[in-house]
């Protein structure tokens, strides 16, 4: 019995401490499962509290490499051309991206995943058929775990995890673990997109409130149309805006205001309505988009002038219904994110509402055009009623006074008074009838009327407001042709102004006497020694056909000079 007892004793003891073993790895399991349940459920509400979308993007892509120990980490955004269009790195400093060059655009085992958005797990990397290796000065990689981020059924980019710290694999559990931090990740960008969404509303709103206000309150059409262009810029983050405008009886587009990326080439064009990528918006009436603007088959007039640009959006300021204003077109930088949903809507919101103001900004111009008629009429009435017939009672009172002057000298002198007040007395006739011109058209519209919607709609493209002076009877003493010529030259000396001569300053001069002489006057550069003169020739053309004179030279302190002179008929 003592000899049985000393044989049985060790085996117990051996599976005990087997067993023991065996439970210590358990609960080393079971607490190394707890830490890192614990560890995605930090992540997730880390990840869960951003609502910058560059932050928690950022968040996912740190929190990810954490939970399954990776030494280099990245998230990429899916584009709507099946690309990376953006691709968020962690684990590789500053110095090593840019030794690297160009970041991933989603080809090789990045875009295996694009094009099978389904968890990948590889040992080496090379080893998978679709792997294209790496660029120069990259850090070796080798074990590979990648799993895709959804929103709402959609896929919105990829999680990569990549060199599992201590040369081991991502194992099922890594693969677990990552899947589900992806679900929480694709909540936390579909609330920080739509905060984000929410705030550019607002915005929108808050941009479109500043422009009815300014309408409203008087500002100037160029100023509000700066304003509309700063607004929209700032928002959309364009690298160029433009405002094109469309042209009096001709169904053209005029290019008024643009700022940014080759403003220069774009400004001051005058585009048609079929073949341009604002005209598009025009004809339509509706939100036009482009994802390179470079290769739009919409524009097929004009020379290239969209170098270094790419994603474009137009939008007219108006509905095809009540009338198009004006078109509002935003572009970026190629290779910058294209216009989403999300802000080509309050973009169109926003366009609508300019449209409205502008509207009622027209309704209150013409009340103030027929107040103005009106305090015309009433002005002309009293002159008629009042001024001459005085003036006609004191002639007749001089006339028939001259019998009784016996001295010769104080005849002439009165004869001459009697003179003065009958051309007085025609001067204000004439002025009444300058008084009493009514707008039904081009043709019958008073020439200083006409003078000054030149120099407002040439406001547009130079930048700021030339300043205008009229002398003389222009409305009742020039007649419709020389009228006619004398709009279409100052149109062109302000045009030439704003497309060539870089100034700051533009003064505009008419006169009418014997001679109708209009005068424009700049601080610009200068007329080019050698450069084209086919405007000058058409303004000096426009002279010498009713027998007048055009004359263009550089000033001495600097800028041009044009006077162009034609005789007025005689009575």
């Amino acid at each position: 019995m003592d000899s049985t007892s000393e044989n049985s004793a060790p085996v117990p003891k051996l599976r005990l401490d087997e067993l023991l073993d065996e439970l210590q790895a358990r609960l080393d399991a079971a607490r190394s499962t707890r830490d890192r349940v614990h560890s995605l459920l930090e992540a997730v509400l880390a990840v869960g509290r951003d609502l910058e979308l560059s932050q928690a993007l950022q968040h996912i892509v740190e929190a990810a490499a954490t939970l399954v120990d990776a030494e280099y980490g990245a998230l990429g955004v899916i584009g709507e051309d099946q690309l990376l269009s953006q691709f968020i790195p962690v684990g590789v400093t500053d110095d090593q991206v840019k030794q690297i060059g160009d970041l991933p655009s989603g080809h090789g085992i990045l875009g295996e995943l694009i094009r099978h958005p389904e968890p990948l797990r590889l040992t080496r990397i090379s080893d998978h058929p679709a792997s294209y290796g790496f660029p120069a000065n990259h850090p070796p990689m080798r074990s590979f775990l990648g799993v895709p981020i959804r929103i709402r059924d959609k896929v919105f980019g990829n999680l990569y995890l990549t060199e599992k710290r201590g040369g081991g694999d991502f194992d099922a559990e890594d693969e677990s673990v990552l899947a589900t931090l992806a679900v929480a990740a694709g909540v936390a960008i579909d609330n920080a997109r739509l905060y984000a969404r929410a705030r550019q509303r607002q915005r929108w709103l808050e941009a479109s409130a500043e422009v009815t206000n300014s309408l409203l309150s008087g500002s100037a059409e160029h100023e509000v149309l700066d304003l509309l262009l700063a607004r929209a810029t700032e928002i959309a983050g364009a690298d160029l805006a433009v405002v094109a405008l469309p042209l009096p009886d001709s169904g053209e587009l005029e290019v008024g205001i643009a700022v940014g990326l080759g403003e220069q080439q774009h400004r001051g064009l005058v585009l048609p309505v079929e073949g341009s990528f604002v005209g598009a918006a025009a004809r339509t009436g509706g939100l036009v988009v482009s994802p390179d603007v470079q290769k739009d088959p919409r524009i097929t007039v004009g020379p290239p002038r969209w170098e270094g640009l790419g994603p474009a959006i137009a939008v007219p300021i108006g509905t095809a219904e009540r009338g198009v204003h004006g078109v509002l077109m935003l572009a970026r930088a190629a290779g910058a994110p294209l216009f989403d949903e999300g802000e080509s809507g309050p973009l169109l919101g926003f366009a609508g509402q300019a449209a409205v103001a502008m509207e009622l900004a027209e309704r209150r111009r013409d009340s103030e055009q027929v107040a103005l008629l009106k305090e015309r009429d009433r002005i002309a009435r009293d002159l008629h009623d009042l001024a001459i017939q005085r003036l006609f009672a004191t002639g007749m009172t001089l006339q028939g006074a001259t019998r009784f002057i016996e001295h010769p000298e104080a005849t002439d002198r009165v004869l001459r008074a009697i003179d003065d007040l009958d051309e007085t007395a025609k001067t204000i006739r004439a002025t009444i009838f300058g008084l009493r011109l009514r707008e039904t058209g081009p043709a019958a519209t008073g020439l200083r009327t006409r003078l000054v919607e030149v120099v407002e709609r040439a406001a547009r493209s130079l930048g700021f407001t030339p300043a205008l002076r009229m002398t003389g009877l222009l409305d009742a003493t020039v007649p419709t042709e020389i009228a006619d010529a004398a709009v279409a030259v100052l149109e062109e000396a302000l045009s030439n102004a704003a497309r060539h001569a870089k100034a700051t300053t533009v003064e505009a001069s008419v006169t009418a006497d014997t001679d109708l002489t209009l005068t424009v006057t700049d601080d610009g550069i200068g007329l080019p020694e050698d450069g084209r003169r086919s405007g000058l020739a058409n303004l000096a053309d426009r002279a010498s056909a009713p027998g007048g004179t055009f004359t263009a030279h550089t000033r001495p302190e600097g800028g041009t000079e044009l006077v162009w002179r034609v005789p007025l008929p005689s009575e």
